[in-house]
């Protein structure tokens, strides 16, 4: 948020660079600028007046037009399209991880990195998905760590926190490596359920307490 107290302690031929075009100062500053110069007596012309107003008005539309590009860019771009491109959808990746960690949801994004040839980012999300399981039994420990709260006080445990913190991250690298507003059809479900029903089983086996299934179980209740 732009400080006019600050701009006041800037003397006129700092304050009149901000009335100049291709600067890059936020139209709020470039108002205050102008209105502080306004103040100290500085008389502007009827057509210095219009060329700040305009000014200030093309800032305004970059910034609108940049604030709905940033919104479209992390819009869904699911479509019934036939011609589209099948991938594993982005909300089922987002609560797959929630109820059964990021291996599953990291699992299904790096398939669909791989049907997009980005291999990379996807070597890098199967990555994530299972380390995270590491790092979330970690803080998980830690955050219980001299509590008396049982472990199933929905309301108090750390478990969904850490878990939705997992799933924006799969969100975030969706963002990052798919290519910008690509229209997208749903996969099949098929894998999908082999997947989770892997991850449900090996979460109520628990092998070596290596899942909790705090989640799951609020989740079924």
């Amino acid at each position: 948020m732009v400080n006019k107290s600050v701009l006041r302690k800037l003397s006129d031929s700092e304050l009149e660079k901000y009335l100049k075009e291709g600067n890059r100062f936020v139209p709020e500053s470039v108002q205050m600028a102008f209105e502080i110069l306004n103040e100290r007596g500085r008389s502007f012309t009827e057509q210095e007046k219009i060329a700040v107003h305009k000014l200030i008005q093309s800032k305004k539309t970059e910034e609108e037009a940049k604030s709905a590009e940033e919104k479209e860019l992390w819009r869904d771009h699911i479509t019934e399209d036939s011609n589209a491109i099948k991938l594993f959808p982005r909300e089922m990746i987002f609560i797959i991880s929630i109820i059964l960690g990021t291996i599953p949801g990291a699992i299904l994004l790096g398939l669909n990195l791989i049907k997009l040839k980005k291999y990379g980012p996807a070597v890098l999300t199967f990555i994530f998905g299972f380390v995270f399981l590491f790092i979330q039994n970690g803080i998980v420990s830690f955050m219980y760590k001299g509590s008396t709260q049982s472990i199933y006080s929905y309301r108090k445990s750390p478990e969904l926190f850490i878990a939705i913190v997992g799933a924006l991250i799969l969100l975030v690298f969706w963002v990052l490596f798919t290519p910008k507003k690509l229209p997208y059809r749903a996969a099949s479900y098929i894998v999908p359920i082999i997947i989770c029903t892997i991850m449900a089983f090996l979460i109520t086996i628990n092998y070596q307490g290596l899942f909790s299934s705090y989640l799951l179980v609020s989740f079924a209740k």
